[in-house]
Formats: structure tokens, C-alpha cells, sequence
């Protein structure tokens, strides 16, 4: 003979949360995510700054690669896509001196500024990240990150 099981009984004020309990879980992630996010911002404007002086260094390592094939920096006019792409009235490239056109552009997506003559004493040229705000347009302006 075969026994029948039989289910237990569910009662409606078991199961699931109310709205209320759902509200409140809301409310509280909501206010976790209010005060973190300032924080986290932060962390991360700090690493797109130190990315920049990494870019800015590796970029001075090139110019002075580009400096021992060609004997000279790349001209204001030239510019750092001189790295990338060779001059028409070069000799000697031996590039790209640079991985990849993307290069060219700062953490923030802006280009960078290549001044020379520098405008700094002890220094043959300037390179800069405009910064977050992408208005610094050379050492000590704005938000500007420059090589040492």
C-alpha cells in the first residue's frame, strides 16, 4: 500500500519581504552609495593623475630616443605625433617610437601639450597633461602635469 505525503501548511505571513523591509534595505544602500562615492571619485581622479606622470615619463624616454636617431627633438610644428607618424624632412626615423597612436592623448582624452623651447630654466622641453579640466596649458597652470 502507498503512503501519501502531504505538504505542510504555508501561511500567508511566512513568506517573502514586505514592502516596507524592501524600502528600508533601499534606503540604507542608497546612503551607503551617497557616502562612498565622493571617496571612490577621489581614488580615482589620484590614479588618473599618477597615469599621467607614468605617461609623461614614458613619453620623455621617447623623446629622447627619437633625440639620438635624429639629433634633435621634434619641432613645435611636428609635435609629439613625430613619435607616431614620420616627418616629411627626417632622416634617420626609426619609429614608431610609440605603441600606438592612442598615445598621443592623456588619461582625461586630451591632448598633450608639447612645448619647445621649454619655458623653464634646466629644461629642453615641456610636457604636459592639461589635467581633469583640460584647461592647464603648461607648468604651473591650471590643473597642468608636467614633466620634472
Amino acid at each position: 500500500m502507498r503512503q501519501t505525503e502531504t505538504m505542510p501548511e504555508v501561511t500567508s505571513g511566512d513568506t517573502g519581504f514586505t514592502l516596507l523591509e524592501l524600502l528600508v534595505v533601499i534606503v540604507i544602500l542608497g546612503l551607503l552609495v551617497a557616502i562612498a562615492s565622493p571617496a571612490l571619485f577621489n581614488v580615482l581622479g589620484k590614479a588618473k593623475a599618477s597615469v599621467a606622470r607614468q605617461d609623461i615619463d614614458a613619453l620623455g624616454s621617447q623623446l629622447d630616443n627619437y633625440r639620438l636617431d635624429l639629433g634633435s627633438l621634434p619641432t613645435q610644428e611636428q609635435g609629439l605625433s613625430a613619435l607616431w607618424t614620420k616627418p616629411n624632412d627626417v632622416e634617420n626615423w626609426s619609429g614608431p617610437y610609440i605603441k600606438s597612436a592612442a598615445s598621443l592623448k592623456d588619461p582625461w582624452n586630451h591632448d598633450w601639450v608639447y612645448m619647445i623651447p621649454s619655458r623653464r630654466e634646466n629644461h629642453d622641453f615641456d610636457l604636459c597633461s592639461p589635467g581633469p579640466d583640460g584647461k592647464g596649458t603648461g607648468p604651473g597652470e591650471g590643473d597642468a602635469i608636467c614633466n620634472p
